[in-house]
């Protein structure tokens, strides 16, 4: 049994939990949230929550810390380095102290990169040596697990596919017209549906059923056309085919450069699967080589709504996986 122990750092609430780990599963034992605090008190408030999940266990320490952040951090000096959602939290050194007080080793990943250490470790990624993790929910990130290894590049910013232009123009994301996240992602799908029910409603057609007239236009959400979808709705319909076509034309892409054996899609992959599985699969085997096509699985993410909690547990454990190395 390996006792670990996660901190979560959001934008507006942080998260202490424990975990225990055995056999290829975790489970979580306790769990601290808490509005995040100033960058000054921030390392205490985590040994303070830490200390109390510790003492109710009865345990003086974990075996290992994981933290899971928001990018650009510099995970090999344990720094958070001014995140969006973080912005006065400048250089904060959050690894080293803890290292200090409690004597474990403790790692520090950004948000994508530590959901693929859970999917691989705990979920649809168990038993691979090559997957990607793709986020698809708020935005559009990837974790890679290469060589049985998590790969983050030269400064923690390998896998921001959501970055890459899949198209000259279409919904915006990164602030890149046309770029994967832009049209598969939260708001690239809201976007690219009041574009499209716009267009409908000015030139007079049948409004969508997600969105009766302009005045509800910024009431449309990837939930309400995904749901809508679901109900039959043609154009609710025509912007997830748009959406499908476009992750698969992505998803070749990721392919054919990194050969995995499984892609991992979280969020909104495994609520609409049954629309988007059929077209992602369709244009992949007509983009992708069909010899790195075929040895490849896309398959939903498996840990759902717990892999915010276990996504920083699973830093903890690839520390150690690490220093056994």
């Amino acid at each position: 049994m390996t006792l670990l122990a996660g901190i979560d750092i959001g934008g507006t609430k942080c998260a202490v939990v424990l975990g225990r780990a055995a056999n290829g599963k975790v489970e979580l034992l306790g769990k601290r949230m808490y509005p995040t605090p100033p960058p000054a008190e921030a390392v205490a408030s985590f040994i303070s929550q830490l200390d109390d999940l510790l003492r109710e266990l009865g345990a003086a320490a974990p075996d290992a810390i994981g933290i899971s952040c928001g990018s650009p951090l510099d995970s090999k000096r344990g720094l958070i380095l001014s995140p969006p959602n973080l912005p006065d939290w400048d250089r904060l050194d959050v690894v080293g102290p803890l290292r200090e007080r409690y004597g474990v080793p403790v790692g520090l990943q950004n948000d994508a990169n530590a959901c693929a250490l859970a999917e691989w470790q705990w979920g649809a990624g168990q038993g691979t040596e090559h997957m990607v993790f793709l986020t698809f929910g708020t935005g559009m990130g990837a974790g890679l697990i290469l060589n049985g290894r998590l790969y983050a590049g030269k400064n923690d910013m390998a896998g921001e596919v959501g970055h890459v232009r899949l198209e000259d123009d279409g919904p915006m994301g990164y602030g890149k017209a046309g770029s994967f996240e832009g049209f598969c992602s939260g708001g690239g799908i809201a976007n690219l549906a009041r574009s499209m029910a716009l267009e409908r409603l000015r030139a007079g057609g049948e409004p969508p059923s997600f969105c009766a007239n302009e005045a509800e236009l910024d009431g449309v959400t990837a939930k309400t056309v995904g749901l809508a979808a679901q109900a039959g709705d043609a154009l609710a319909l025509e912007v997830y085919g748009i959406v499908g076509a476009k992750l698969g034309k992505g998803l070749a892409m990721l392919v054919d450069i990194l050969n995995p054996e499984r892609i991992v899609i979280g969020s909104i992959y495994g609520r609409q699967q049954a629309i988007l599985e059929p077209i992602v699969l369709e244009v992949l085997r007509k983009e992708a080589l069909p010899i790195t096509a075929d040895n490849c699985e896309i398959v939903p993410a498996a840990l759902g709504e717990s892999v915010g909690d276990l996504a920083s547990l699973s830093v903890a454990m690839n520390e150690i996986h690490m220093k056994g190395n």
